[in-house]
């Protein structure tokens, strides 16, 4: 039963009876007669069949949602018996807003040194990416914005608050300012991230409240490309300090703290609510609090 909900999963994330089979590494027809096994032995129709995949029928949706659950709890068990045995090992696949990328290291390192048995997958995703990737159990853990749009059900560590600085080349105009306003900031020519992105749209929203808005001259989802223009000296941008201050910003680049308000927004570490957690996501959870205290020292 496991490997029959496990295969309907793969179909209903894959959307199609080919591709899924590909990536359970198994045949189409393996795969049709799974399902069609898993049908008889649950009584209802999963799939709405046609010439192609046309998507679950309303028990599938149901069916869906306890597959994963199911699977999940088995995976739980597995790690716990193995860790058990062994000690904590495995992979720990996590997806991260942009912004938070650079922060990653400070909780994979120690975490790594103290479990050297766990290897990592990084991926950078929108917040809204995170959640639903969260939520499909596609990943163990995220790392997002806590208080600025809803999260759902979700546990969550608060790591740090993110403040925004405007970020320029010597000699741009405000750059020589001890600190900037968001309406000031408003008429430069901007590079930021793409709407999609939380960190975009808390952006927008901080220079709606000045009376002013964004017209960026470059958009992009990807922070390596905001940085590389920023250093061509011809545009501006706003990012966190401590996005910044990672990058080693020097001279001729400088970081101007944007008040009029001086806004924060906590970002932190978030898990599927569920009991109990894998091994790996429990100690993850438990090495997000022991980054957060270090953060919270430091002021």
């Amino acid at each position: 039963m496991i490997d029959k909900l496990e295969f309907f999963i793969a179909l209903a994330r894959a959307q199609h009876f080919g591709k899924a089979a590909e990536e359970l590494g198994i045949t189409q027809p393996t795969l049709s007669a799974a399902v069609k096994q898993l049908e008889d032995q649950l009584g209802v129709m999963l799939v709405q069949r046609g010439s192609r995949f046309q998507g679950l029928t309303p028990e599938g949706e149901q069916v869906l949602s306890w597959a994963r659950r199911i699977t999940g709890d088995a995976r739980t068990m597995k790690e716990e018996m193995r860790a058990a045995r062994h000690g904590l090992a495995g992979r720990l696949k996590i997806a991260a807003i942009p912004t938070a990328l650079a922060m990653t290291p400070l909780l994979t390192t120690p975490f790594r040194a103290r479990h050297p048995g766990v290897t990592f997958t990084i991926l950078s995703r929108t917040s809204i990416e995170v959640l639903s990737l969260l939520g499909n159990y596609d990943i163990d853990a995220g790392i997002t914005y806590l208080d600025n749009e809803p999260l759902g059900r979700v546990v969550s560590v608060p790591l740090y608050a993110e403040r925004y600085q405007l970020i320029t080349a010597a000699g741009n105009p405000l750059s020589e300012r001890d600190k900037v306003s968001w309406a000031e900031v408003a008429a430069l020519p901007l590079c930021l991230l793409t709407p999609d992105m939380q960190n975009r749209r808390i952006i927008d929203q901080h220079l709606a409240e000045a009376g002013a808005s964004a017209r960026p001259t470059l958009e992009s989802n990807s922070m390596i490309v905001l940085f590389s223009h920023i250093r061509t000296g011809k545009w501006s941008s706003i990012m966190p300090l401590n996005l910044a201050e990672t990058f080693g910003f020097a001279e001729p680049i400088r970081a101007i703290p944007i008040v009029e308000p001086d806004a924060s927004h906590i970002v932190g570490l978030v898990a599927a609510k569920r009991e109990p957690h894998t091994p790996l996501v429990a100690a993850l959870l438990e090495e997000a609090m022991t980054l957060a205290g270090d953060f919270a020292r430091r002021g």
